[in-house]
């Protein structure tokens, strides 16, 4: 199978979140040659770029690219003989940055251009030793999605754009490179390879005092020294993962699966680089629970690194399919029973988002024009996504849904396409049956009211767990002053309790709770969020300490995001004050604007 569109099929569509001209230029390969330079926070090195021109009256090439320093650029009919060619860069953006100009000539074929990013270059966190576990040597990392890989390289910097690349990294003795391809486990002088075609967001580099633990024949686990042992242990079951998830939609095409652990300041929870998903360490809770983060990731390798969302307004593309996969993974190596918690508590958070943003910002087809693409990542795209999907599972049956969704990922494998295509093919493959009648199922799915309509239909699947059920009865006997049993309860459950208690509780019941649970004083992140969360609206003052302590270590935005938001201003801005140099700048973005806000009221 082949691994891109042919030249006469690809079509890239407008992508009004790129300055790039990929319908009349393509680029289609990247050699990069970078050192990264900790004492001066830059990484500088050359990037040649193969490009494909689409006739012979085209003069310039436009890349994205956000605070970049241009030094040098030249071009070449043959990789070999370069000659200067002039540039320019454009008035920046807020948003999007500034092109980056560059004149060609019908015969070029490769253009080299020497540059620097800048230390405050949106896609790199460079971390001192004491930011890291082992507090001994500096760390650095990328964070390329959406629009943030224009900061450490130029070039198109657009999900339409798909390319192979290959790299060099230099580091500093002692330390280790990594990157979103094949990677080197035994030699410090490392040829970076991804000889599949990626969107630019997907580019990924990370570098620290970094070892591997294999957690199987095609999956592993890297990290600092500190930390490997205990990620390797939480993350064991991912050979099993990828070997579930194969058995689901077909063969795994990347190779290796691996997770790269980072420090604690990684803004998500996870990033599904191809072949080295970096996963933030808030997710080692010690038995297993939290382990839903690697099966969404890991799905990732076949919605969204595989099938692509071309634009950002079709983002549901990538999330939906990936959260609706990622529990037919968690249900096959944990059970029913499992996977439905994860689906009702997602159905959760999908009403506390659709009740929190406007009706323009429900719908999956989202309209981001002059806006930040980072807005539209809130949990509407993944679990409104995934409830579209899993309506249609249940009208058509799973047995044709999966049979369809293997299709689906081979037809449009190493692409990346919009939601009109996905629509049309579901349309065309699925809706009807083989003599290309309207299937009745499929008059049972109002497909554009789930695209293109905020909230959800009437006709949604709401997600019910039994489990929950009979956690529902604890609250209610906990309401009543009873005693319950929790020493069996999963991190969904304790969940589950904590969202069913009332809002406002007042002090002797927040001591009731954290007197024999131990909230204030959890391990689990997920559960310490939610209590943390509790106590401040609640101005439970015995769990402040903590809250600070927490906001001041971990900056992964789900968790600390609605603290910043439901602490008053000036407790808020105390502690960010402090915390801010620790956050990713993806995360201070977000919480500079949550302070302008208190700051206005």
């Amino acid at each position: 199978m082949s691994c891109s569109p042919t030249k006469e099929t690809r079509k890239i569509p407008h992508d009004s979140h790129s300055w790039s001209n990929p319908e009349q230029v393509l680029v289609n390969h990247l050699n990069l040659d970078l050192a990264v330079v900790f004492e001066q926070q830059t990484i500088q090195g050359t990037a040649v770029l193969t490009i494909e021109q689409s006739g012979h009256d085209v003069k310039q090439l436009i890349l994205d690219s956000r605070a970049l320093q241009i030094d040098e650029t030249e071009v070449s009919p043959d990789g070999v003989k370069y000659r200067e060619a002039r540039f320019s860069i454009g008035t920046a953006d807020k948003i999007l940055g500034a092109p980056l100009t560059l004149d060609i000539a019908p015969d070029t074929k490769f253009v080299r251009i020497r540059y620097s990013t800048d230390p405050t270059a949106t896609a790199l966190q460079w971390l001192s030793p004491d930011q890291t576990a082992g507090k001994q040597h500096p760390f650095l990392y990328t964070q390329s999605q959406a629009i943030h890989a224009r900061s450490w390289i130029p070039l198109q910097d657009s999900p339409g754009v798909r390319v192979t690349y290959e790299a060099r990294v230099h580091v500093p003795a002692g330390l280790k490179a990594v990157m979103s391809a094949t990677n080197c486990r035994d030699s410090d002088n490392c040829r970076f390879v991804m000889d599949q075609p990626v969107p630019p967001y997907l580019i990924a580099l990370a570098a620290g005092d970094l070892v591997f633990k294999p957690t199987g024949p095609r999956t592993g686990v890297w990290a600092e020294p500190s930390v490997v042992a205990k990620a390797a242990s939480e993350f064991s079951d991912m050979e099993k993962m990828l070997e579930a998830a194969e058995k689901l939609y077909g063969p795994y095409r990347w190779s290796r699966y691996d997770v790269l652990v980072l420090p604690p300041s990684f803004p998500f929870g996870g990033m599904e680089n191809p072949r080295l998903t970096f996963a933030t360490p808030t997710v080692i809770a010690g038995d297993k629970s939290l382990v839903s983060l690697v099966a969404h990731e890991l799905a990732h390798s076949w919605s969204g690194n595989l099938v692509t969302n071309a634009t950002w307004s079709d983002f549901w593309l990538n999330e939906g399919f990936t959260v609706y996969i990622e529990r037919r993974i968690i249900e096959e190596l944990y059970g029913p029973r499992r996977a439905q918690m994860e689906a009702a508590l997602g159905y959760q958070d999908l009403q506390d988002e659709l009740k929190s943003h406007p009706p323009a910002d429900q719908i999956l087809h989202i309209d981001l024009k002059g806006r930040d693409p980072d807005d539209g990542a809130t949990d509407i795209p993944y679990e409104k996504g995934a409830l579209f999907l899993r309506q249609i599972e249940q009208a058509f049956g799973r047995e044709r849904f999966d049979a369809w969704l293997k299709e689906y990922f081979d037809h449009f494998a190493f692409q990346s396409i919009t939601t009109e295509q996905c629509i049309d093919y579901m349309r065309e493959h699925l809706f009807r049956d083989k003599d290309g009648k309207l299937s009745p199922a499929a008059a049972t799915i109002p497909v554009d009211q789930w695209i293109y309509q905020p909230g959800l239909p009437a006709s949604a699947p709401v997600p019910v767990s039994e489990a929950f059920q009979t956690v529902d009865q604890d609250i209610a006997a906990w309401m009543r002053g009873g005693e319950i049993a929790t020493a069996e309860w999963s991190t969904q459950e304790w969940l589950h309790f904590l969202r069913g208690l009332p809002q406002q509780l007042n002090p002797a019941a927040m001591r009731r709770l954290d007197s024999p649970y131990h909230l204030t004083e959890s391990r689990n992140d997920e559960i310490l969020d939610q209590w943390l969360l509790m106590a401040i609206r609640n101005h439970y003052r015995p769990a402040y300490p903590r809250i600070e302590e927490f906001l001041m270590t971990v900056g992964r935005r789900k968790y600390i995001k609605p603290l910043y938001e439901a602490l008053d201003l000036k407790e808020a801005s105390a502690i960010y004050e402090k915390a801010r140099p620790m956050y990713h700048p993806i995360t201070q973005a977000t919480l500079d604007a949550i302070l302008a806000a208190k700051q206005a009221k």
